[in-house]
């Protein structure tokens, strides 16, 4: 149980300061409706596994391949294991 609230107070921390072009879907699905994403290691990117990855302003190309910037899908792929 305070695992869980220490999750939920996280998340909340970081969606308190950003802006969401798709209004936290992520979160507000209870995780369930998450992108397609890969933590590869990197501290604050994960691999886009997207379609159309250049669609969200969270992506960042670097050669041929995009990677997710964003803050809260970061965390729920690192911490969370989603």
């Amino acid at each position: 149980m305070q695992k869980e609230q220490h999750s939920k107070e996280d998340l909340a921390r970081i969606i308190d300061g950003l802006n969401c072009p798709k209004d936290f879907v992520c979160y507000n699905s209870g995780l369930e409706t998450l992108c397609k994403a890969e933590d590869i290691g990197l501290e604050t990117f994960l691999l886009c596994l997207e379609k159309n990855p250049s669609d969200c302003r969270f992506s960042v190309v670097f050669g041929d391949m995009h990677f997710c910037q964003c803050p809260l899908r970061v965390y729920i792929a690192r911490k969370l294991k989603k």
